[in-house]
């Protein structure tokens, strides 16, 4: 998402004439800097990030998954 955005603020830099070097260059910080502030609300994660959390979710449900046939096994043993 953030490539998307450099890439337009590169567009809109592109686009302006080359006398004003100068403006082009503050323009294109001032839209990173709000494209920045606009992103950093949003609370996004890293791609690294989601697939640690999924990793731990997934040896979460595979320990929640022997739990439950232990507890199960002892309920059958617990009736005989």
């Amino acid at each position: 998402m953030e490539k998307y955005f450099k890439n337009i603020t590169n567009k809109i830099k592109e686009n302006l004439p080359d006398d004003v070097e100068a403006l082009k260059i503050d323009v294109k910080q001032n839209f990173q800097s709000a494209i920045d502030a606009k992103i950093k609300k949003l609370d996004l994660v890293t791609r690294e990030e989601f697939e640690i959390q999924e990793e731990v979710l997934k040896r979460t449900r595979e320990k929640l998954e022997k739990l439950e046939e232990q507890l199960n096994s002892l309920e059958i043993d617990n009736k005989k």
